[in-house]
């Protein structure tokens, strides 16, 4: 759905909140904690410091403010007091915001302690297609082009590309269309026009492409055991290409080849 300025405004002011939630994650240590612990960490920033509202909480009968998603858990892992993250542990963190009545949403995969090498490695791709499919937003694109991208991204390096979950629009609703597929062919696909807003959120497998769903009904995880990785931003399509709403202090976008 293509947002008004006045729309994309407000969008901007809830992405700009959102990223202020993962900079204050960045200064924790977050060895040692809970996944239960972080989400209320989490929950009392943003209705304390943003004065916004955790999204996800109560979406879908979903109780938690985010997804806490550890090693082979590849997304929608729920917060628990027994999980604890530890040195060595990669962790998806999977939020949303919403802010005068539109959401943002965004994860980052955080390397806690001491990362082996093929872990640090698989995290690195896993932000670099999702830039390769930033990359490709402009008016005039196509959505086959975005996941073309990100899958050749991914495949270059060696990982396979989870194909079950995709972006989504996004705006007063925290899932509008159009569906953002992490693979595609290039000239397919919906035409981006100038004010749609969608998130990108490529999952880099290390092994097999193929997921599991556990008991819980929420829970997704490799089918091998290997590590998933992901991240996420919220992007708005300009006149002349795109912006990330969500972008944090510490990032800067590839420029354009």
């Amino acid at each position: 759905m293509v947002k008004t300025p006045a729309e994309l405004d407000r969008m901007r002011a809830s992405g700009r909140l959102l990223a202020s939630v993962f900079e204050m994650l960045d200064r924790q240590v977050l060895a040692g904690m809970s996944t239960l612990a972080i989400n209320d960490l989490v929950e009392r920033y943003i209705v304390g410091d943003c004065a916004a509202r955790p999204a996800s909480k109560g979406q879908y009968g979903f109780a938690y403010v985010l997804n806490s998603s550890i090693n082979h858990v590849v997304c929608h892992g729920v917060p628990d007091a027994g999980a604890i993250v530890r040195d060595g542990d990669i962790v998806n963190l999977d939020i949303t915001l919403e802010k005068d009545g539109f959401i943002a949403d965004s994860s980052k995969t955080y390397l806690v302690g001491d990362v082996g090498p093929q872990a640090r490695r698989l995290v690195q791709a896993a932000q670099g297609a999702m830039w390769a499919g930033i990359g490709q937003v402009r008016p005039g694109a196509r959505l086959g082009d975005i996941g073309h991208a990100i899958e050749r991204h991914a495949k270059k390096l060696g990982y396979s590309v989870v194909r079950e979950y995709c972006g989504h629009g996004i705006g007063r609703e925290m899932h509008e269309e159009p569906s953002v597929l992490n693979f595609g062919r290039p000239g397919t696909g919906a035409v981006l026009r100038e004010g749609m807003t969608f998130t990108i959120e490529p999952m880099l497998n290390q092994g097999s492409r193929k997921v599991v769903s556990e008991a819980d009904e929420w829970t997704v995880v490799t089918a091998d055991g290997k590590l998933s990785a992901q991240f996420e931003h919220t992007v708005a399509v300009t006149a002349t290409g795109v912006e990330v709403l969500t972008l944090r202090s510490d990032e800067t976008p590839p420029r354009r080849g």
